[in-house]
């Protein structure tokens, strides 16, 4: 997937390379909010770690092709939480 960078609001620990790798994450955690504040724009949230295992969750817009960040900031406890429960879960099918 290629990115469109341009001033995005990211947290000010995150680097865009460290964004697109959270999306490359083989785990990650794609969903579409069910929310008439995200659907009417059809943004979607991804939870996914970087090649050095920070957890990132990032507010999204896409064409299938190019992804425009809205939004970046590291994992609160919850989404850590999450994303962890997800990967467990994930990989106990798999091992079926």
């Amino acid at each position: 997937m290629d990115f469109e960078w341009g001033g995005q609001p990211m947290d000010g620990s995150l680097k865009a390379q460290e964004v697109e790798e959270s999306f490359e994450d083989p785990f990650a955690v794609r969903l579409l909010p069910d929310s008439p504040r995200f659907a009417a724009q059809a943004r979607y949230f991804n939870l996914g770690k970087t090649a050095q295992g920070a957890g990132v969750f990032s507010v999204y817009r896409t064409n299938g092709r190019l992804a425009r960040v809205v939004f970046a900031r590291i994992f609160t406890a919850e989404e850590a939480f999450f994303y962890d429960r997800q990967q467990a879960r994930t990989l106990t099918q798999k091992e079926l």
